[in-house]
């Protein structure tokens, strides 16, 4: 069987505000990448849920910290009987006047055989029957909640980056790139390169204020410090070098299906040249992305070590 790759939608625009995301579909489709891939932009997931237990988790969001915390949770064949329930569940949530929007999984018949023979997993509804016999039968009993799906997505010819990516668009309504956590961390050379940085750049080239004895006991976060650094036209020039940069090369990474980048700028001691490098582009790349912070690794009171 063949399915049309596109998206169907049976409603123009779905606001998941205060909606549960019931999470379902053909088994092999995806529905664990698509729960990680929700998880990453920000949903609380619960996976294999038996419907009758939907009731009882209407209230979830009340009790997080976030008002606009979203849910997803799925559910497919693994509950067997369990899930010919979904169908009275879901119709109790909507006489209860709880929102819920459904997301089915879909995926090409010689896809599905492929990935279940380079897997090796048993299919959910596979007892005597051959993999084909087994799908079908699943087909048909999925048939129903397919109808009434309010988004299928079919994973046939697509990557895990790129299902984060359309599930971005289609659920969040907007560009999950600009999502990706970027962590700027100024440290010391003389501490060790951090081991999670995935990229580092050195600014011991700069001239060091430690050699003030007016600007020693002072950290970059310091006005004259930053001012120190930044009188210096090397000092702009990789400034703008660096943003130039990672504005470019950090939405690559969110394609890729990377959810965190962590850059280093790193000096000798961690104190003066990389904190005010560090802080100035975490400035600048907070103005393109959602998601960035600045963590400065070696500052502590200064000793005799130079920066």
């Amino acid at each position: 069987m063949r399915i049309n790759s596109v998206i169907s939608l049976n409603e123009e625009h779905l606001d998941l505000k205060d909606a549960i995301l019931l999470v379902t579909g053909i088994s092999g489709a995806g529905k664990t990448e698509v729960m990680k891939a929700l998880e990453d932009i920000g949903f609380f997931c619960i996976d294999n849920l038996p419907p009758s237990l939907l009731k009882d988790l209407v209230k979830l969001p009340e009790f997080s910290e976030d008002a606009d915390q979203r849910v997803a949770i799925a559910m497919d064949m693994r509950s067997q009987s369990m899930f010919l329930e979904l169908f009275t569940a879901i119709d109790s949530l909507q006489g209860s006047g709880n929102k819920n929007v459904i997301l089915f999984m879909d995926c090409a018949d010689d896809v599905l055989v492929r990935r279940y023979s380079e897997t090796r997993r048993r299919h959910p509804m596979r007892e005597s029957l051959n993999i084909y016999e087994s799908i079908a039968i699943e087909r048909a009993a999925l048939s129903e909640v397919r109808e009434r799906a309010n988004l299928i997505l079919d994973t046939s010819h697509m990557k895990s980056h790129e299902l984060k990516e359309r599930l971005g668009q289609l659920i969040l309504h907007r560009d999950i790139e600009l999502d990706m956590v970027v962590e700027v961390m100024s440290f010391g050379f003389k501490n060790g390169v951090p081991l999670d940085a995935d990229f580092v750049f050195d600014v011991r080239f700069l001239a060091n204020p430690h050699y003030d004895p007016a600007l020693r006991p002072q950290t970059g976060l310091d006005a004259p410090v930053a001012d120190y650094v930044f009188a210096q036209p090397e000092a702009v020039q990789l400034l703008d070098s660096i943003a130039s940069l990672m504005e470019r090369w950090i939405p690559m990474h969110a394609k890729a299906g990377k959810a965190r980048l962590t850059i280093g700028i790193g000096c000798t001691g961690g104190q003066h040249r990389s904190v005010a490098i560090a802080k100035s582009l975490a400035d600048r790349l907070d103005q393109k992305f959602n998601f960035v912070s600045e963590v400065h690794r070696d500052i502590r009171p200064i000793g005799s070590a130079h920066n």
